[in-house]
């Protein structure tokens, strides 16, 4: 298996990941200074922001679904396919009762930004294919 990052998911030393598809390139660390904790993403001039326990609310969720989920990526303003790690990222029914990012306009995508970061940290297998790409619980 390829390794498609690198770093220590710091401010100093972010994970430098890439998106499932391996099309493109970009930044995540975790900001313990505030509260709750942030994983800030950075991708070319854009900064998205979503809550930390997304990693372990995430890795919970597909240890209970016990096989591949699809990503289903999407923007804030689209909807999201039912039964991916998108819809998941932003439904009432999760543990934070709705959406894991917090910048207004730039919620979305939880299912491109986050499935890497749980790759690094050896706690999900991330499919990498041009599309329809699926994730599931080490």
């Amino acid at each position: 298996m390829t390794q498609h990052w690198s770093g220590s998911g710091t401010k100093s030393d972010p994970w430098q990941l890439k998106t499932p598809p391996l099309s493109s390139d970009y930044t995540l660390y975790k900001d313990d200074s505030v509260e709750p904790p942030v994983l800030v993403c950075q991708v070319g001039a854009t900064t998205l922001k979503y809550n930390a326990r997304a990693i372990p609310d995430l890795h919970a969720m597909l240890v209970a679904a016990g096989d591949w989920v699809p990503l289903g990526s999407a923007d804030e303003q689209k909807d999201a396919a039912p039964g991916t790690v998108e819809a998941w990222g932003r439904s009432p029914e999760n543990p934070v009762g709705g959406w894991y990012g917090l910048k207004k306009g730039l919620r979305g995508r939880f299912g491109m930004y986050l499935p890497p970061v749980l790759e690094a940290l050896g706690l999900a297998e991330v499919e990498h294919n041009a599309k329809n790409n699926r994730m599931r619980a080490r």
